[in-house]
């Protein structure tokens, strides 16, 4: 477990995504943390990063947080993400990314998904975006998980954000995931 004194003056993002780390940026400055650098994948020397085969996107966070901090000895965090849809029984979960059998083939991914509750009604299309995150460091490891509960829409709607965001209707809006979020 982490201290609550726990200092960090740079922080390896186990990701080669720069709209994760701009992201990071952006929540960090909202947050009015200062004195922080952040380093993606692609700031330290290579190392081997082991395949995501975690059955949950915990320990997908971890084993990365893990091997990044095993690998350069810095602060690491990571995270895994996905959607989750009740009526699929928790499906794509930790597949979320390569759903239709391409990794990041977001618009294959949506029409697949799409596909497979073309026939639930309304009322059963529940679901969650999932985004767990893992933090190791000298001081120890720690991982949270977040959701964000909705619905999936019968047709894409929007278009910012990415992956299955023009699909999905967080509770209590009127609004997609696409149509609220913007990725920079």
């Amino acid at each position: 477990m982490l201290t609550k004194g726990l200092s960090l003056t740079g922080l390896l993002v186990a990701s080669r995504n720069r709209k994760k780390l701009a992201e990071l940026h952006r929540v960090l400055d909202a947050a009015g943390v200062s004195g922080l650098t952040l380093l993606s994948l692609d700031d330290v020397a290579a190392f081997d990063e082991a395949p995501e085969t975690g059955a949950t996107f915990e320990e997908n966070a971890l084993a990365k947080a893990r091997d990044a901090y095993r690998a350069t000895g810095l602060a690491s965090v990571a995270d895994d993400s996905g959607l989750e849809v009740a009526a699929l029984n928790g499906m794509p979960g930790v597949l979320s990314a390569r759903w239709s059998g391409r990794h990041g083939d977001d618009s294959s991914n949506t029409s697949l998904l799409l596909g497979q509750l073309s026939d639930v009604p309304d009322s059963r299309r529940d679901a969650a975006f999932v985004s767990a995150c893992a933090l190791v460091s000298d001081a120890g490891e720690v991982v949270v998980r977040g959701e964000w509960p909705g619905a999936i829409v019968r047709e894409p709607r929007g278009d910012g954000g990415f992956g299955y965001d023009p699909v999905f209707l967080p509770s209590g809006s009127t609004r997609t995931g696409a149509m609220i979020r913007t990725c920079g």
